[in-house]
């Protein structure tokens, strides 16, 4: 975890989650726009140059999730605001819907509830195809080749270990936290990418106010044009958002 800034008298501590493969400098942009808040930059390891540590083995989501909710709980982090990219936006959802961190808001970018949704399918389609083909991807040494050229061509990609990034998309393609949302009891705020077509634009905005319906206090704001890495493609866009969202 990397801390940036001091809270002023109407300070935020503001945890900023990256997405797979990514690393804290996907939100230098933001950085430098958030003065008077506290940041917390997650860097998971595997990703971005970071060692892969006890990530290299095992289950991935729900141990990053304990763990950050150890870090809220150790820093002594009160209504804290969340914000996640892409996995990231997974890891966020999980996080807010815990009783123990009692978040103020969250933050979701260019992530659906159902992770294999992203991909056009279901967890339960998906899910199990994903669970075959990781144990293929690393299990077998034309997998791991096949996964090492993946990676190479992966934004990012080239400086993560494919093993953390085999097993983020795995328990991505079986997450679906759809059932979950109206547990979530904090304001959430999603931020869809958008292609910058009319017809493109209104039909990914029907979507996502449809995957999230189910959230009791719900903005979906889009940004576009853009891919998928709205903050990089649009950062000024982007900050003004960050900013009503804190507001």
């Amino acid at each position: 975890m990397i801390t940036r800034g001091e809270r002023g008298p109407r300070g935020r501590d503001i945890l900023l989650i990256p997405g797979l493969a990514s690393g804290p400098a996907i939100w230098s942009s933001l950085v430098t726009r958030l003065a008077g808040h506290r940041l917390h930059l997650v860097h998971v390891s595997g990703f971005a140059k970071r060692p892969a540590g006890a990530n290299a083995t095992g289950p991935l989501l729900n141990p990053l999730v304990a763990e950050l909710a150890r870090y809220v709980a150790a820093e002594g982090l009160r209504a804290p605001v969340i914000i996640g990219h892409s996995m990231g936006g997974t890891l966020g959802l999980m996080l807010a819907l815990r009783a123990d961190v009692r978040a103020a808001q969250l933050m979701v970018v260019d992530m659906l509830p159902d992770g294999s949704a992203m991909l056009g399918g279901t967890a339960q389609g998906y899910g199990y195809l994903a669970t075959q083909l990781n144990g293929y991807l690393t299990g077998t040494k034309a997998g791991r080749q096949m996964l090492a050229d993946m990676v190479r061509q992966t934004p990012g990609g080239r400086d993560s270990d494919p093993r953390v990034i085999a097993q983020a998309l795995t328990e991505l393609a079986q997450a679906d936290l759809a059932a979950r949302l109206r547990s979530l009891a904090c304001p959430l705020t999603v931020v869809p990418a958008l292609p910058g077509r009319s017809d493109l634009d209104n039909a990914q905005l029907r979507r996502y106010r449809a995957a999230y319906a189910g959230v009791k206090q719900l903005t979906v704001a889009g940004i576009g044009p853009s891919g998928h890495q709205v903050m990089l493609d649009q950062p000024e866009k982007f900050a003004e958002a960050v900013r009503k969202f804190l507001v």
